[in-house]
């Protein structure tokens, strides 16, 4: 007996492309709470998007840019192989609550496992507690504690 999926249906996953550097942009400005250097931005972004060892995957409805993960992979020697980590996770406010966040991570669980990772990793701001339970509801536990040491302002 076929199972239905509880996803909608009108939303693609893709790999982002150059053009969705905009979208991109915009989104990450939001999640972060600032307006971040453009120029710099875009460099980056060219950058990361010919390194094959860094993911960007976009969730489309109807043309449209909803949703935007990010994944960097590191070949780590105490885990002997290749860890995925998750740098930034977005939909859109308006979408939001419409599982495309879960199709995201569904996507990028196929990637990591046609890839060989060892695991999944993410780190998010203590303050973002729905994200914190959206990443424990998607088999995430809190195993590690992230310190940061700001080099430049």
């Amino acid at each position: 007996m076929p199972t239905q999926s509880t996803f909608p249906s009108d939303i693609h996953i893709r790999t982002a492309t150059k053009n969705d550097a905009p979208i991109i942009y915009d989104f990450l400005c939001t999640l972060e709470g600032t307006t971040l250097d453009q120029a710099a931005f875009n460099t980056v972004f060219d950058h990361n998007l010919a390194n094959r060892l860094i993911y960007y995957l976009v969730a489309e409805r109807f043309s449209e840019i909803v949703g935007f993960v990010s994944c960097h992979v590191q070949y780590i020697l105490h885990h002997c192989g290749k860890v995925g980590e998750i740098q930034e996770l977005f939909v859109r406010p308006d979408v939001r609550n419409q599982h495309i966040g879960k199709q995201l991570m569904t996507a990028l669980d196929v990637l990591a496992g046609q890839e060989n990772f060892i695991n999944l990793e993410v780190t998010t701001n203590q303050k973002r507690t729905d994200t914190i339970r959206f990443y424990e509801r998607e088999s995430f536990s809190l195993t590690h504690f992230k310190l940061v040491k700001p080099i430049h302002p």
